[in-house]
């Protein structure tokens, strides 16, 4: 069965590139280029994985829905993968020895621009974590 990937993120070229790897591997990849419509699509369709953008908008928008994801029950059990070309930004986040390790709790990060090897081992193993954790239910 198809896996189905929803990509939040507000940087056209970056996603076309993300959306061609991914579907050549035979990933299903929906695409919402802000973080309302992102979260209205996790609201109402399935998605085996997030591929979600942390700078967006006017600033990290990225976390604010990853902030809701694992507040929300049904949401909470799908597999995020943080992809962000601001490590700045991220140092936050994690700065050194982080006061609150699971401030967000993300599954992985990676930086843009990706290695597509990487994206696709790290898109892949989430994707099985995940199933692997529900089959054990």
């Amino acid at each position: 069965m198809t896996k189905k990937i929803l990509m939040i993120d507000d940087d056209p070229d970056f996603v076309s590139g993300i959306k061609a790897i991914l579907d050549k591997a035979g990933f299903e990849v929906e695409v919402t280029y802000n973080p309302k419509d992102g979260l209205q699509a996790l609201q109402t369709k399935q998605y085996d994985l997030l591929l979600l953008d942390i700078m967006m908008g006017r600033g990290a928008e990225g976390i604010m829905i990853a902030r809701k994801l694992r507040k929300d029950a049904k949401l909470r059990e799908m597999p995020v993968l943080i992809i962000t070309g601001m490590r700045e930004q991220i140092a936050f986040l994690f700065p050194g020895e982080p006061v609150h390790p699971r401030f967000v709790e993300v599954d992985e990060l990676v930086e843009k621009p990706v290695e597509p090897k990487l994206l696709l081992e790290k898109v892949d193993s989430l994707i099985k974590a995940a199933e692997a954790k529900k089959a054990g239910k």
